[in-house]
Parts: C-alpha cells; structure tokens; sequence
C-alpha cells in the first residue's frame, strides 16, 4: 500500500496508536518495535479492542483483510505524519534545546491559543515516534502548530525536522545533556544546530536569544532569512528585565511600541528566558499584550518542573523532571538566591553523561562548596566517591533518601529537589 493509499484510510480513521494497552475505538494501529517489545505481537488484540487497522512489518501478523504490510512500520508512521503535515499551509513552530524546552512549549501554546487554534506537543513526546505521533494528530482545522523536538544523538533533530518541516524554529539554550549519545559537547552544539540548518536551507524564521552568545554565535555561522531577538540586551526586537524573582518571576517586557509586565508562577530565573520567548513569539503572530500576559500568567508548571509547592511549614522547589550539569548549576544558582534560614538540597545522580560523567558530578560538589545549607542529601551511585568531599548524607536511591526523610520532621525549610529522570527524586516528597 502507498503512502498516499494509506493516507486516504487515515483520513477515514484518524487516530493512530502504538500502545495496544490503550486502544481508541476506529483508529489505526501501528506495530512498533523497540529493544524489549515487538508491537506485531499485538496486532491482532488491538483489532479485537477496536482498531479498524493494524500496520504491521512482519508477514506473519497479517492475519487478515485489516492488516496493512508493510516493510518497515516506523519508516511509514513517520512517512505518513510527513504526508499530513503537507496538507497544511499554517505555522509550524518547532522548539527544541537543551533545558526549558518543554516549559517554553507550553508557554508558547498558552499565549497563541490565546488568537488561533493550536495544537502542540503534548506532554514531552518529542523523539522520533512522539512526533509523527503529534503531527498525525493535528486537525485539519487547525490554526497553528508547536512542535517539541527532543534528541540525544546527532542526526536525530535533522530527521524531526525532516518529518515536521518546521518553518519558524527555536534553540532554547546548548547545555551539557546527553553528552554520552552526543559524544561531548561539541556534539551537542552540532545536534542542536540542525534546527537551524534546517531553517536557513528552508529560508525559514528563528527567534534568537540575543543574551545567549553561543546560540548567536551559531546563528551567524548559517545563512538565515529571518531572525527575530528577545533578551535583555538593548536592540532586541522583544526587549526583556526580569522585576522579582521570590520565589515567582515578574517580568518587564517590550515590543516594538508595546510595553508592558507579567507575572507568572514559575520559580527559578532561568525560566526568565522561556518566558521572554513565549512573549516574543506570541507579539511576532499577534497576540494582543494582555491575552499574553493573560496566558503567561495561568500557566501552572506540572510534571516536577520547576514546581513550587507549599507542604505544612515548607516551601519545596521541585524540579525533578530531569537535570543535567547545566540545569543543576542554573537550579542552585537560584536557590543560592533565594533568601531562607534552613534550606535543605535533596540532589539526584546525572545520567547520560558518558566519558564525562565523574568531571561533572566533581563539578557540581564544587558549586555545592561554596552554597550555603542545613542538609544536603546526594543520591545515586555517580556521587558515591565524592560523599566524603562536603558534609551530606548520601544515598544509592531515592527511595533510600525517602525513608531516611521519613524520619526527619522539617519545619520552616525552603526545599530543592533536582535529579536525573532515572533517579525519580520526587519519591522524596512522599517523606517530607
């Protein structure tokens, strides 16, 4: 079956899904293989729970008439988003970065679904199933589309982009994550770059952080039609100053004659930036400066980023989603900042760092020397040899920490928790 035959099915049943445990009446279901699954297995049970079709790429699972063979079920589920993104003549945003990108996405959506119909991303299904997944879900009455483009090897966002052909693009910052898939930070520079080599041979639009000399740096190395700045930086076209930061962040903004202020309800002044990008780009389509501020202001941050919760007498920063050696420095710069009498850093391992990962967590010890705290408690098996460097408590798991946490009763304590997605830290708030 072609492409452009199974698209015409699609149109018929359009809804796709690949988890078999989570079958949509009249969808069409893609048999998708990883490392410990093979989705042909569960083909037929997705037809017998209501999937009109199954897609499949081995001859032994086309069991009958609603079964489509195929030669290889990713390369046509990513084909096929490809074919429907074709059908639109609207704006695709595509965000993508090494921190803030999840939160820079939400942000943008809530300001441009202030004036147009936008779908986006949802959750962080960012990687070469999550994509075409989110593009085969966009309707066709849709206004505007914000696609969240995640990586963690080189040629990864050069393929997205491919798939989604974005024509406005954002790099929210190149920090150090998965430095081991990327091969160092060069690496990473070169992955994140082929958002922007995509836009400039596509003659598309960035919108540049005029603070960030490494993005600006990397702009100017590649033939881009259209820039549009945000920062700090007099000559912007979004002109930016963050106001207060304790613990929610204020900020002053500018655009052209518009001037105006927003408060928000994330914590940390790294979100400042993503932010100042979401105003940006909502002021570049239109959106009127009080639906922006308006959007800016009801986003409520979930998911164990950057949240800031109030427990009995403690205030906890957490920011648990993930951390990276960049995140970690930028989320104890703040809480540095943050003015508190007992504060207590609950710090989880760093993953996917490779060759790099015993230079990093070094680096990390020596940003907490110079941190003044009550109790810092370290877990994971990457902090081991350096328990024995600062005053702490250390520990293999979380789940370790929580039942240490368990015996503690903290009182007027302000509260970071931060680690890699594998250590899970927010168990820790089971203790606290």
């Amino acid at each position: 079956m072609s492409i452009e035959e199974l698209y015409s099915l699609y149109k018929k049943y359009p809804v796709v899904c690949s988890d078999s445990r989570a079958i949509a009446k009249g969808s069409i279901f893609f048999a998708l293989k990883g490392g410990h699954f093979n989705g042909n297995v569960f083909a037929a049970t997705a037809l017998e729970q209501g999937a009109a079709y199954a897609v499949v790429d081995e001859e032994k699972f086309a069991i009958n008439e609603r079964c489509i063979l195929v030669d290889d079920t990713l390369d046509t589920l990513q084909k096929l988003a490809r074919f429907h993104r074709d059908q639109f003549n609207i704006p695709f945003i595509a965000i993508t970065g090494s921190n803030g990108k999840t939160t820079t996405k939400e942000l943008t959506r809530n300001v441009l679904s202030k004036k147009f119909r936008i779908h986006a991303t949802k959750g962080n299904l960012n990687n070469h199933i999550g994509v075409p997944l989110t593009i085969l879900s966009i309707p066709l009455n849709a206004e505007a589309a914000v696609i969240e483009i995640g990586a963690n090897h080189i040629g990864e966002i050069k393929l997205l982009c491919e798939i989604a052909a974005p024509d406005y693009g954002i790099v929210t910052n190149v920090g150090k994550a998965h430095l081991e898939g990327f091969g160092g930070f060069e690496g990473v520079k070169k992955g994140k770059g082929e958002l922007y080599d995509f836009l400039a041979q596509a003659k598309g639009t960035i919108f540049l952080d005029a603070d960030n000399e490494m993005l600006v740096a990397m702009a100017s190395e590649r033939t881009i039609t259209k820039r549009i700045t945000y920062g700090s930086a007099p000559g912007t076209n979004c002109h930016g100053e963050l106001i207060s930061s304790s613990p929610f962040l204020k900020v002053k903004w500018g655009y052209g004659a518009i001037k105006s202020e927003t408060a928000s309800q994330l914590t940390g002044s790294y979100n400042f930036e993503n932010i100042l990008a979401a105003v940006c780009i909502g002021n570049y389509f239109g959106v009127d400066a009080a639906h922006i501020n308006q959007a800016i202001e009801e986003y409520v941050p979930d998911n164990s980023r950057s949240q800031v919760i109030q427990k009995e007498t403690n205030t906890i920063i957490l920011d648990a989603y993930n951390a990276n050696p960049t995140s970690v420095a930028a989320a104890l710069k703040n809480f540095n900042s943050i003015s508190s009498g007992h504060k207590i850093i609950f710090l989880g391992e760093m993953a996917e760092l490779g060759d790099e990962s015993e230079t990093e967590h070094q680096s990390v010890i020596e940003i907490l020397k110079h941190i003044p705290y009550e109790e810092l408690i370290l877990a994971g098996k990457n902090f081991s040899r350096f328990a024995d460097q600062i005053p702490c408590h250390y520990f293999e798991t979380s789940a370790e920490a929580t039942d240490w946490t368990k015996t503690k009763h903290f009182q007027n304590c302000t509260i970071l928790i931060k680690g890699s997605r594998s250590m899970k830290m927010e168990k820790v708030m089971e203790g606290l």
